[in-house]
């Protein structure tokens, strides 16, 4: 399959779209520039600043707006746009948000990445909905895409530096346990980045450097893939009034201007499944 290209090169880095009816359809993150970007049913891209240097991953709030990610932790998005920065969970400049979700108790969880892509730097936080945080996950590298199946019993997960998907079960209790791989993709040489789960327990995955989106069943066997014009293939999500369009980010960071002009485009493409609605913060 083929993916069609619905905007212009927008982003300097896109990821984390994220598909919401109260929002009015997708919105996702120009990562580095601290922007949530929103598609317009025109067509249009209209950009909303964060107020941070990054702004790593958004979901919705039950009570309207916004939980996101941002440099040094978190920040809670009210439906007027007043945006309240969470205290950091560590000093600017080494070590930055990267990407999260919701888990099925309505916590919020976001990873991180050293900004120098140093080994073990990196953990994954969770911000309950009683405005807790805590470290829930240390020692990872670039914490990237994380989604919860269906039943909320297990949950998909990718450090990119480990070449592979990994799939964790999940209960109220022991939150995160039980990592093992998925999918090894260190073989292949490509990069897992931001997933998304569908309605038939595929695991939809960017490839940061494989222009290109690949779907595994919930046995890790690849049964699809989405190619792209452009190689840094960062996150997808399903959204669409009946949730069967596959919108897909992509980024041209380090790239020169006279290469790939496609790179920071948004993406679509129709993979024959639907997808389901993200989880909400009850925070």
């Amino acid at each position: 399959m083929r993916a069609e290209r619905i905007t212009d090169a927008v982003a300097n880095h896109g990821e984390g779209p994220v598909w919401w009816p109260e929002w009015g359809g997708l919105k996702w993150v120009d990562m580095l520039a601290g922007d949530v970007l929103s598609l317009q049913p025109s067509g249009e891209v209209t950009r909303w600043s964060s107020g941070s240097p990054v702004v790593a991953a958004i979901r919705p709030r039950q009570q309207g707006g916004m939980v996101i990610g941002v440099e040094t932790g978190f920040a809670l998005v009210e439906a007027d746009g007043y945006t309240n920065h969470l205290p950091p969970l560590w000093q600017a400049g080494l070590v930055r948000m990267n990407e999260g979700a919701c888990d099925p108790d309505g916590s919020f969880w976001c990873g991180s990445m050293a900004y120098d892509r140093t080994p073990g730097a990196a953990s994954l936080w969770r911000l309950s909905p009683d405005g807790r945080t805590e470290r829930m996950l240390s020692g990872l590298t670039i914490s990237n895409g994380l989604c919860w199946s269906e039943d909320g019993s297990t949950a998909y997960y990718n450090d990119t530096e480990t070449y592979a998907i990994s799939v964790f079960d999940w209960n109220p209790e022991d939150a995160l346990h039980n990592r093992r791989v998925l999918v090894d993709l260190r073989e292949d040489g490509v990069r897992p980045d931001g997933l998304t789960i569908d309605a038939d327990g595929g695991v939809w995955i960017g490839l940061s450097n494989g222009a290109a989106v690949r779907r595994y069943d919930a046995a890790g066997k690849l049964s699809a893939i989405v190619e792209l014009p452009v190689t840094k293939v960062t996150a997808c999500t399903f959204g669409g009034e009946n949730l069967d369009q596959l919108f897909i980010t992509t980024s041209r960071e380090g790239l020169p201007d006279d290469e790939q002009p496609a790179a920071g485009s948004l993406f679509v493409a129709d993979v024959g499944v639907r997808g389901h609605l993200p989880r909400v913060f009850t925070g």
